[in-house]
C-alpha cells in the first residue's frame, strides 16, 4: 500500500541527531522537499508526477501567525486547501477552489444540519483566507465525501479525502498553473528557500506544463500546522510500462537527467530532507529488478524497512514485491543524483544489489519522514462516485 508516513512527533524539532561512521551530526530540518512519481496501472491508468515543498515552520513557508493559530485552534478544521485542480469537487468546472474541510460533529443530525453548521464554521474563516492569499472565492456548496475506495486502495489519509469528510467549497476564476504557482511560491516561500534552488527549480518548470495543476494546503496539527505547496502533472501510461519487464527511469517523468538538492540544507547534514519517491500500482504481482544504483541496507522496525546507513545515496524499496511497489531514494551526503543510478526494472529475476558489510557499532536507525503529499493528490482528484 502507499505509505506516506507523517511522524507528528518529529515535526517542528529543529534537530534530532545522532552520530554515524564519520562522526557527523545528522539533523532533521522542518523544511522538506519531495519529488514523487505514482504509476497507476490499476485505477486510472496514468502517471502522476509531483513535487511538494513542505514545512511546519511559518518562517519557511510564510503565512500570518494569526491565521495559522486561528485554524489550528478551531479543533473542527481538518485542512484548508487552495487549488486549481480540475473538478476539485463534484459540480465544479473550470474554476479554482478554496476548500475548508470540517470534522463532523456528532450533534449534527441529518444532512441539512451538517451542511448548515459546516458552512457557518467555514464562512468565519474564508474572509481571512481570501485576504491573505489575495483571492475572492465565493461560496459554492458543502460537499460530503461518501466514497473511500481509492483511499483504501492507495492507503492515503482520510483527513483530506476519506469517507465522511465534509468540505465547504468556495470557487473563483480559474488561473493557469504557471502564474498561480509563481504568485503563491513568491508569497509563501522564504527568500532563502527560493534562492536555494533544488526541487523548487524543478517545481517551477513542472508548473509550466500544459496540464499541470497545483495546490497549497494547511493541515493543523497539535502545536503547529503542516504547510504544503505542491505541483503535479497527470499523464497517460506509456507503452513502455505495458511491457512484461518494463524499464523505469524515474527522472524521465520530470524530463531531467539530474536532480539537485536545495542549497538551503548546505549549512548542515540533512540527508532525509530531500526524498525521491516512486509508487507503482498494478493489477498483478510484480517485483523490483535490475537496479542500476545502490540499495541502502535496512532493518525492519514495526513492519517497515528503516535505513541503517544514511550517509550513502541509494534506494530503499518497501515492499520490493507485490501489486504495489514503493521505493524511496535518499541523497546521503550527495547534493545531486543522476538518472543512471536511479534506473530499475520490474519483473526480472536479478535484484542486482551488492552486499554491504556493516560495523554494528555504527548502525543507525533513522525514520524517513515523508510528509503526506499523497493526501492532496487523491483529494484534489476528487475520487467520488
Amino acid at each position: 500500500m502507499l505509505k506516506i508516513i507523517l511522524i507528528i512527533a518529529i515535526i517542528g524539532i529543529a534537530g534530532i541527531s545522532t552520530n554515524y561512521a564519520h562522526s557527523q551530526e545528522i539533523g532533521l530540518a522542518t523544511f522538506q522537499e519531495s519529488a514523487q512519481v505514482i504509476i497507476d496501472k490499476k485505477i486510472n491508468f496514468e502517471s502522476i508526477t509531483s513535487i511538494t515543498l513542505s514545512s511546519s515552520n511559518i518562517q519557511e513557508i510564510i503565512i500570518p501567525t494569526e491565521l495559522e493559530q486561528k485554524i489550528r485552534e478551531s479543533k473542527r478544521i481538518q485542512a484548508v486547501v487552495i487549488t486549481n485542480q480540475n473538478n476539485c469537487t463534484l459540480g465544479v468546472y473550470d474554476q479554482s477552489c478554496i476548500i475548508i474541510n470540517i470534522e463532523r460533529s456528532p450533534e449534527d443530525k441529518g444532512i441539512f444540519a451538517i451542511q448548515d453548521n459546516t458552512r457557518e464554521i467555514a464562512d468565519s474563516y474564508i474572509d481571512a483566507v481570501n485576504r491573505v492569499f489575495d483571492t475572492n472565492a465565493k461560496f459554492f456548496q458543502v460537499y460530503i465525501h461518501t466514497n473511500d475506495d481509492t483511499n483504501q486502495a492507495l492507503d492515503t489519509s482520510g483527513i483530506i479525502s476519506g469517507s465522511g469528510t465534509i468540505s465547504a467549497v468556495y470557487t473563483m476564476p480559474m488561473e493557469d498553473t504557471g502564474s498561480m504557482y509563481g504568485k503563491l511560491s513568491s508569497m509563501l516561500l522564504s527568500k532563502s528557500i527560493r534562492d536555494g534552488g533544488g526541487f523548487y527549480d524543478n517545481a517551477k518548470i513542472l508548473s509550466m506544463k500544459q496540464n499541470a495543476k497545483m495546490s497549497f494546503s494547511i493541515t493543523p496539527l497539535e502545536s503547529k500546522s503542516l504547510l504544503q505547496l505542491r505541483v503535479s502533472v497527470n499523464s497517460p501510461i506509456t507503452s513502455q510500462m505495458e511491457k512484461v519487464t518494463p524499464k523505469i527511469n524515474p527522472l524521465e517523468f520530470f524530463n531531467i537527467e539530474n536532480l539537485n538538492r536545495s542549497n538551503y540544507f548546505s549549512s548542515g547534514n540533512y540527508p532525509l530532507n530531500s526524498i525521491f519517491q516512486i509508487v507503482i500500482i498494478s493489477n498483478d504481482e510484480t517485483n523490483v529488478s535490475d537496479v542500476k544504483g545502490d540499495i541502502i541496507p535496512t532493518q525492519k522496525i514495526d513492519g517497515m524497512e528503516m535505513p541503517i546507513e544514511v550517509a550513502k545515496k541509494g534506494w530503499i524499496f518497501d515492499p520490493q514485491r507485490g501489486e504495489t511497489i514503493q521505493g524511496k531514494f535518499i541523497f546521503g551526503e550527495n547534493i545531486s543524483i543522476n538518472e543512471n543510478e536511479m534506473k530499475f526494472s520490474l519483473g526480472g529475476s536479478n535484484l542486482q544489489s551488492k552486499e554491504i558489510e556493516l560495523d554494528e557499532s555504527i548502525v543507525v536507525i533513522i525514520i524517513i519522514t515523508i510528509v503526506s503529499i499523497g493526501a492532496a493528490i487523491f483529494y484534489l482528484k476528487g475520487y467520488k462516485k
